[in-house]
């Protein structure tokens, strides 16, 4: 017989169930030691401390707002993961509730103006495992600042009563990313899957619309998506604050790597060093670290990390951690002996100048595209007073700067905060720089010779403020003397 997990009410493997469920205490705590294990307070804290419940709620009131007194929406939470890792809520639900347990659902009724959270009930059994979840209740209501709190079984009722007199319904249509993914990808992945002559299995998202219009026939669909991209493209103080954070993480990471950096070194040794110092700040690793040793530059996303490093050579590191939700999408290079060769600091030095120029053209209210007609006619000022000795390198140059004045889109990068790509940059409703968007630097400014064995490529975070821009990542060293003297310090893994 399939039995049900008593949590989520999902159909369970009775061979695992019957493991699970059997009571034999050599596999549970002992019964004196129940009452302390379900005490939030020498356990994991109930809610998030990211932000206040205020901020979640000003969230949810916007998008009542945004989706008018006719309609409602509906959003699911990630679900369990079938393995053993630590549990991350999906982004979006995450971002209207701070809400962290598997299955938790929203309702928002943008007529009445209430919101409803849906857990799942209580497992006592659960928790002497895995300590205390957010169950239904005023507890729950009284953390999350959401007043009405409902077991999780009631959603399709309370679902039908409201649903009957309203017209529509939004709920994300678009996959969503989860971890350290992008929506580029998870597009991707999913027509990929649609497509699939052996798979074909439609969404999560997809088959949770099926539903709905099989209990509300006459409502129409419509995504939430959109919503969800315009709210978060622009970050509030205390969002700017997490991230600013995330990158001196992601700073005191690099440097270390730069430290214990030296010729024999693997690239997966250099991963290992950023890990530890996310996980040390309480964070998750953001995305896969990409470890680009020697020739491994000329790869886009390159990721298998098993190359030995060698002297005479760069390595760079694109590898950012996942901090309270928010990323930092960073990117650095060095030479593998500390010291970069002559031919290496004349190219970094003169794409350092060209990076600083586009800096120095990025103000509120510009469009990206303007930003880079500016930023040309400074990388011009830059050639025309640099002093080149190799004649490569000023050819390398020159055409890095043509890239980019013959650019017709309007994009210089890519957003971040929650996910390493948030939103698609210099696309409406994004294409003018507005305070409080953050983003990365990035494409079409790098330079290679790689029969010389000298490129140069870096990435930072930023935010538009009122008046200009905030480096982000400015505590990572970027200076080709600075770096040099971060890789002559002792390092914590320097053999």
């Amino acid at each position: 017989m399939i039995q049900r997990n008593r949590r989520t009410g999902v159909n369970a493997n009775p061979l695992y169930t019957n493991f699970y469920l059997s009571g034999n205490v050599n596999y549970l705590p002992t019964e004196d030691s129940q009452d302390k294990m379900l005490n939030p307070g020498v356990a994991q804290p109930l809610f998030t401390t990211a932000f206040p419940p205020d901020e979640f709620a000003a969230r949810r009131a916007h998008v009542m707002d945004q989706i008018g007194s006719d309609a409602i929406t509906v959003l699911q939470g990630a679900g369990e993961y079938p393995v053993y890792m630590k549990f991350r809520q999906s982004n979006n639900f995450f971002y209207l509730t701070g809400v962290e347990v598997p299955r938790a659902m929203l309702l928002l009724d943008g007529r009445t103006k209430t919101a409803t959270l849906f857990l799942a009930p209580r497992d006592e059994r659960l928790e002497r495992w895995d300590g205390p979840y957010l169950v239904p209740g005023d507890e729950a209501a009284k953390l999350t600042g959401i007043a009405r709190v409902l077991s999780r079984d009631r959603f399709g009722e309370v679902l039908l009563q409201v649903g009957r007199e309203r017209k529509t319904v939004y709920t994300p249509l678009r996959r969503e990313s989860l971890n350290s993914a992008a929506p580029e990808d998870t597009l991707g992945h999913m027509a990929s899957t649609i497509d699939d002559p052996w798979d074909g299995r439609p969404s999560r998202e997809a088959a949770f619309v099926q539903k709905l219009r099989a209990l509300l026939s006459h409502i129409e669909v419509r995504p939430l998506d959109q919503i969800f991209d315009a709210m978060r493209v622009i970050k509030s103080p205390r969002e700017i604050a997490i991230m600013r954070e995330a990158n001196r993480i992601a700073g005191r990471a690099l440097m270390e790597m730069m430290r214990s950096t030296t010729p024999g070194i693997y690239e997966y040794e250099l991963e290992a060093i950023g890990q530890y110092f996310y996980h040390a700040a309480n964070g998750l690793q953001g995305y896969y670290a990409q470890v680009l040793g020697g020739k491994n530059h000329i790869f886009l996303r390159y990721h298998k990390n098993e190359t030995e490093l060698k002297d005479g050579d760069l390595v760079t590191v694109d590898f950012g951690p996942d901090y309270k939700y928010y990323v930092a999408d960073v990117k650095r290079l060095w030479p593998v002996n500390g010291k970069f060769n002559p031919l290496q600091r004349e190219l970094y030095t003169a794409f350092l100048l060209c990076w600083e120029a586009m800096e120095q053209s990025i103000k509120p209210n510009m469009k990206p595209r303007d930003v880079i007609h500016d930023a040309v006619l400074k990388m011009d000022q830059v050639q025309a007073t640099f002093k080149f000795t190799n004649p490569k390198v000023k050819e390398a140059v020159a055409n890095m700067v043509d890239r980019l004045r013959a650019l017709t889109g309007n994009s210089f990068g890519h957003s971040v905060g929650m996910e390493p790509h948030d939103q698609a940059m210099g696309e409406p409703p994004f294409d003018m720089l507005k305070p409080g968007m953050v983003f990365a630097i990035e494409f079409g400014l790098n330079l290679r010779l790689p029969e010389e064995g000298a490129y140069a490529m870096m990435e930072d975070n930023y935010v538009v403020t009122d008046t200009g821009i905030e480096n982000l990542s400015a505590s990572i060293p970027r200076e080709p003397d600075d770096i040099e003297k971060v890789m002559a310090e002792r390092g914590l893994f320097k053999p």
